[in-house]
């Protein structure tokens, strides 16, 4: 059984750090959690005026069942290259390109009342056996603006809460880490309780569903201020960061300069530097200079690569081909295997 541990700010798989030992161009990248936006993994489209968009080109329909199977068989060459972790999402991400809050399709593990669908989860346990088997950590998110709007009240987003955090401890997997919601401070979501000011409250309650003898790391994750256009706009809260367990951060549309001075930002605040933990880019780009750029500053960086429903491109725009299979995505696993000393070919 795969375990993932916290220790000051490096993560430990099993019984040793990530990485142990290893310097790359002098920096340290024994603890850092390398990782890959997957948010798509258990995507499906319960409306049936949309779930055409989807289809595959070589079999003219929609295919979750596939969607799974194809990941679950990538798995292993994402580890062999030094990948330790993907993102997913009970909600999955947005599926087309672009950031628009109205979204038809219907796409979520958690129903309006906040109860989780059977459908849903057996695929995610598929899923989270699989990566447990690979070695591999998975960051489970809830919450994705644009279908949050189909929760019913904020009882339901914290009854989702309650519900998926008791569902994850009851699998007995330990290789897992919770993202309560993508970028909080996007002023796309409907419901308070998943913006900054107030996030930290479903922190604390999915904290409050562990019991003594285990628990999952729980966070959320902030946009790094590239939608603001402002670093310090983007950066978890001091209530955020007095509740989490360790630290998500995106770093979209920055160049490498500023990827650094996300991270920096974070560990000048007060609250951090009380209790320093581990700061995890887990949303980027295709920009590797940016990996590049984050191991400088001792942070994991997050692969993300939008594409375009073309069944090729990309790992969020279903249908999506979940190889190793363009130059973007060989940039990315080719650069993490040079950082943490794999071959090229991941051996």
């Amino acid at each position: 059984m795969t375990t993932v541990s916290i220790h000051g700010e490096a993560f430990w798989i099993d019984d040793a750090p990530t990485h142990p030992g290893r310097l790359y161009e002098g920096h340290r990248v024994e603890g850092l959690l390398f990782n890959c936006r997957l948010v798509q993994a258990i995507f499906d489209d319960e409306n049936p005026d949309t779930v055409g968009q989807w289809a595959y080109p070589d079999t003219g329909i929609w295919d979750a069942e596939r969607n799974l199977n194809e990941l679950i068989a990538a798995l292993p060459h994402y580890k062999a290259h030094g990948c330790d972790a993907i993102t997913v999402n009970l909600q999955g991400g947005m599926p087309v390109t672009g950031t628009e809050r109205a979204q038809p399709w219907r796409n979520s593990a958690i129903d309006t009342d906040g109860t989780l669908k059977p459908a849903y989860l057996d695929r995610l346990s598929r899923l989270l056996k699989a990566a447990d088997a690979a070695g591999i950590v998975v960051i489970v998110g809830f919450y994705y603006f644009g279908q949050d709007q189909y929760m019913d009240s904020e009882e339901a987003i914290r009854k989702g809460t309650v519900n998926a955090t008791q569902w994850l401890m009851q699998t007995g997997l330990t290789n897992l880490l919770i993202e309560i919601n993508n970028e909080s401070d996007i002023p796309h979501y409907v419901y308070d309780i998943l913006l900054p000011a107030r996030v930290h409250e479903l922190i604390e309650l999915a904290q409050s569903c562990m019991d003594g003898n285990r628990a999952i790391p729980v966070s959320t994750s902030f946009s790094g201020g590239s939608f603001h256009r402002d670093i310090d706009k983007g950066l978890p809260t001091d209530a955020v960061l007095t509740a989490s367990d360790y630290v998500l951060v995106h770093t979209n549309q920055w160049d490498a300069q500023n990827t650094k001075a996300v991270v920096n930002h974070i560990r000048e605040r007060p609250a951090f530097r009380q209790r320093p933990m581990p700061i995890v880019i887990n949303e980027d780009s295709i920009r590797v200079e940016n990996l590049f750029a984050a191991v400088e500053v001792y942070a994991p960086w997050g692969y993300y690569d939008q594409g375009a429903n073309n069944y090729r491109d990309g790992y969020q725009s279903p249908p999506v081909n979940w190889g190793i299979n363009t130059p973007e995505k060989k940039r990315f696993f080719d650069g993490v295997a040079q950082i943490t000393g794999k071959s090229a070919d991941g051996a």
